[in-house]
């Protein structure tokens, strides 16, 4: 045996599995959902595990026309919270899939990371 350059083929072979792994977990990211609420829960805005919106809820109390831009304000709260929810749970979904699998290499940006 020599112990010269490690298992090149079986190397490639596990980076395969793992980026099959990750395209199935993007998947799944589409499908699961977090809330972001700012105004004490009076507005709400749902992301998916792709850092797209896909609800938005406003509480009839805070509709006010004099107040549009305190309303947009909360609107925005509370869309940038569900984005940062969405981010983290995209990438703890992603760790889980990486942990083990590879080899930490500095400068290695593997997609979805």
């Amino acid at each position: 045996m020599s112990m010269g350059m490690p298992n090149m083929a079986g190397m490639m072979k596990q980076l395969q599995k793992v980026q099959e792994k990750m395209a199935e977990v993007q998947k799944a990211l589409e499908q699961k959902t977090v809330t972001g609420e700012s105004g004490g829960g009076m507005v709400k805005v749902t992301a998916n595990g792709k850092r797209q919106l896909v609800k938005i809820e406003v509480d009839r109390e805070v509709v006010n026309p004099a107040e549009i831009e305190m309303l947009e304000d909360l609107v925005l709260a509370a869309a940038n919270k569900a984005l940062e929810e969405s981010e983290r749970m995209a990438a703890d979904e992603m760790s889980k899939v990486t942990s083990g699998m590879i080899p930490n290499i500095p400068g290695l940006n593997l997609p979805g990371m």
